[in-house]
């Protein structure tokens, strides 16, 4: 199935996209979603990431075909002066819609957006840096340097902590797209082009500012400690019931403080607490300093219980809760096919499977990419139609090496060069 993205917020916008990992291939699949064109140009034989795991029996990369949905694929040989001049020009095209450059490919004058606003006034150049004096990270040392390994984890255990989600890289994907959208309206109001640097660094201190990490510590003196499984600042525990099921249960507001005590029927022993301790717990701070006593009369109540006996007594509480899953046991619960986020997408080398779309419903409806193209596969039909170039030329480019075509990349896959 093709999605026909005429009547999406970004058509007719056009993005050149020279990047590989997350954050730069994230941007680019939320810009498709939205509308845009965007066109993923590759080293023949593809970037560091093209295999990167997880892959199917037979090789082939779940996690990129997942990322570059939507997208058309070129791959030019960037070492040569003609397959940099290829890609400038495909930058700096004229036209409305074009003129506009998502990468993370750094250090490279040819892509700078002096040399490309030479060539395009109003060009649009968004790269994303590791660090803000441009030296190279990825999310993990970037994470390392935050201070959040450090309170990630079981209380009792001291060694830091990392986070499988790549949670900056993400933030980092979706802000390089607001950023892009953002220079659009700007351009778009004043005729002026925008260069935009992005250190993924810089947005994990800025989220860790925002969200009081590091504010704290410049107010108070100190930074926050480790709580384990713990809500910082108000009440939240997982429990285990009789059959060993794991519910994480958070009372974020007096009301749903009121409904777990009366739910446990520990009405009476909270009483005595907060007569004893001087506490109230509707209020989060209290809830919180004394989350130990707590977990310990709640616990006795998941304990006794099996998680489905646990599960209905909750759904019938204003409680927030939610039992601990596997990505098996999410994907086995049928929820991806209730869901209208998620549509069945045929994607060439991986199979059939449910793919989400955006998340956000624009008049009802989530926004889907179509399936991941073939490495290479749209080089020659880009710079036809995009760039004007002739068949001979397409054909000398190709004989050159500096354009790569879906048969390249086959070819480079096969053991000495053979199908």
């Amino acid at each position: 199935m093709t999605h026909d993205k005429s009547n999406r917020p970004l058509a007719g916008l056009r993005i050149i996209e020279v990047s590989s990992f997350v954050a730069s291939p994230l941007c680019g699949l939320t810009l498709s979603q939205l509308g845009a064109d965007v066109i993923r140009v590759d080293p023949i034989g593809g970037g560091a990431d093209k295999n990167r795991w997880p892959v199917t029996d037979s090789g082939d990369s779940i996690y990129w075909t997942g990322l570059n949905r939507g997208k058309r694929s070129i791959t030019c040989d960037m070492r040569h002066p003609e397959g940099q001049k290829l890609v400038q020009r495909l930058i700096t095209e004229s036209g409305t819609g074009g003129g506009i450059l998502v990468t993370n490919m750094g250090g490279r004058d040819w892509l700078s957006h002096p040399v490309l606003s030479e060539l395009r006034s109003d060009v649009i150049t968004l790269e994303i840096t590791g660090t803000r004096d441009g030296r190279a990270a990825v999310d993990y040392t970037v994470n390392a340097a935050t201070g959040f390994p450090s309170i990630t984890g079981p209380v009792r255990d001291t060694d830091p902590v990392n986070h499988v989600l790549p949670a900056w890289d993400v933030s980092c994907g979706l802000y390089a797209a607001l950023a892009i959208v953002a220079a659009v309206r700007h351009r778009d109001t004043t005729g002026l082009g925008t260069e935009i640097t992005l250190p993924l660094a810089d947005v994990a201190l800025a989220i860790s500012g925002s969200l009081g990490y590091l504010t704290e510590v410049q107010v108070n003196g100190s930074g926050r400690e480790s709580t384990g499984n713990a809500v910082y600042g108000t009440y939240g525990c997982d429990f285990v019931t009789e059959d060993s099921q794991r519910f994480m249960v958070v009372a974020l507001t007096p009301r749903h403080m009121r409904d777990l005590v009366r739910l446990t029927g520990q009405g009476a022993v909270v009483d005595a607490l907060e007569a004893g301790l001087g506490a109230d717990f509707s209020k989060d701070a209290d809830r919180y300093r004394h989350r130990a006593v707590l977990n310990a009369l709640f616990g006795s109540w998941f304990a006794e219980r099996t998680g489905a006996e646990v599960a209905a007594a909750l759904e019938n509480s204003s409680v927030l809760f939610e039992r601990y899953r596997t990505f098996e046991e999410v994907v086995g619960s049928g929820e991806l096919e209730a869901n209208p986020l998620f549509a069945p997408l045929e994607q060439p080398g991986i199979g059939t499977y449910r793919a989400a779309g955006l998340p956000a419903r624009f008049d009802g409806s989530h926004l889907s990419a179509d399936a991941a193209p073939a490495l290479g596969a749209d080089g020659a039909e880009v710079v036809r139609s995009l760039l004007g170039y002739s068949q001979h030329d397409i054909d000398e480019l190709i004989e050159s090496g500096c354009l790569g075509t879906s048969e390249d990349e086959r070819l480079s896959r096969s053991p000495a060069g053979h199908p």
